[in-house]
């Protein structure tokens, strides 16, 4: 299967952080096992552990780290709902370059105020997120930055890569991953690194029933944009299909699963609950989708991965409400 990266693009991104960022657990919960039955084990992705609480920083750093002295000089923007962003600016202030992140109006606060620690000029435009994008595009053309794309990069794909390599070095018979699905760059990386290193394992992706775009995309097989996004899940909430992404997704995913709001709270309070960890919307997505699904992987090892643990106190609040 063609990728938009090489397997050698994620060797070379693991090369480059391995200087900067450790790999992070990969943890098995026997409660998990018995909460989702079938004789599935349970492996979690331990991505909320990173600096920034995901993994969006080895997107942002290998980026940042793969820039000509020229583009480091002259700085570099993104476009954001909050990980990524902190990403970036984490990767920027490490290294000294200038950076610019572009957040919808009404933006996560806390996503928000931790990029302002970082140091990155906030650049809040935009009514969602597809919007602050060709914002940022504007802006970046207007002061000469190196666009920092959270998906539409092969530094960025290759970075997120990276996570799935880690994984199957701690466990080499996992069966399937499921990964939530924004922009595509986890899901690709894992399917660049699958094809090389274990053909045999399935990627399956998660978006949310508010944010149908990826999974409408998916389903029929062509690429859409400009849909709905109702989901407190900011990981995945996109009214578009990518177009680095798409193509792959399309030919690699074994499947792909959409889940509740309800489903996604659930998950969170599930894995404070199990696991003593916070996880964001999209990073219970994984639980959410395996539970809905789980007679699909009987006696599996199946990895889900805890993708960010950036949960807003307002979130935070909902979920163990109930």
């Amino acid at each position: 299967m063609t990728t938009p990266i090489t397997f050698d693009d994620v060797l070379q991104a693991q090369q480059r952080l391995s200087a900067h960022l450790t790999p992070t657990p990969l943890r098995r919960y026997p409660l998990l096992d018995t909460l989702v039955g079938h004789g599935i084990e349970v492996w979690v992705k331990h991505e909320n552990h990173q600096p920034t609480q995901s993994f969006k920083i080895r997107n942002g750093l290998n980026s940042i780290l793969a820039l000509t002295p020229e583009q480091t000089a002259k700085g570099v923007i993104g476009a954001s709902t909050g990980n990524h962003g902190q990403g970036v600016s984490y990767a920027a202030q490490l290294l000294g370059v200038p950076a610019a992140i572009c957040v919808p109006i009404g933006n996560n606060p806390e996503k928000n105020a931790a990029i302002r620690a970082m140091g990155a000029e906030l650049i809040e435009v935009g009514d969602r997120y597809d919007e602050t994008i060709l914002a940022c595009q504007r802006i970046c053309a207007e002061r000469g930055m190196t666009l920092v794309h959270s998906t539409n990069n092969r530094d960025v794909m290759a970075g997120a890569g990276t996570m799935t390599l880690e994984m199957l070095e701690q466990q080499p018979a996992l069966d399937a991953v499921l990964i939530a699905l924004g922009g595509g760059s986890q899901a690709v990386g894992a399917l660049t690194v699958a094809a090389e290193k274990k053909p045999s394992l399935r990627v399956y992706a998660i978006g949310s029933e508010g944010a149908p775009a990826q999974y409408e995309s998916w389903r029929r097989g062509e690429r859409l944009t400009g849909m709905p996004v109702n989901t407190m899940a900011e990981g995945i909430a996109t009214g578009a299909a990518y177009e680095a992404t798409f193509d792959t997704l399309k030919r690699g995913l074994a499947g792909f699963f959409q889940v509740s709001e309800a489903s996604l709270y659930e998950g969170i309070r599930d894995l404070i609950r199990i696991t003593h960890n916070l996880p964001e919307g999209a990073g219970a997505a994984g639980l959410a989708a395996l539970r809905q699904h789980a007679a699909e992987f009987a006696g599996q090892r199946v990895a889900i991965v805890m993708c960010g643990g950036n949960l807003s106190d307002a979130a935070l609040r909902q979920a163990i409400v109930g």
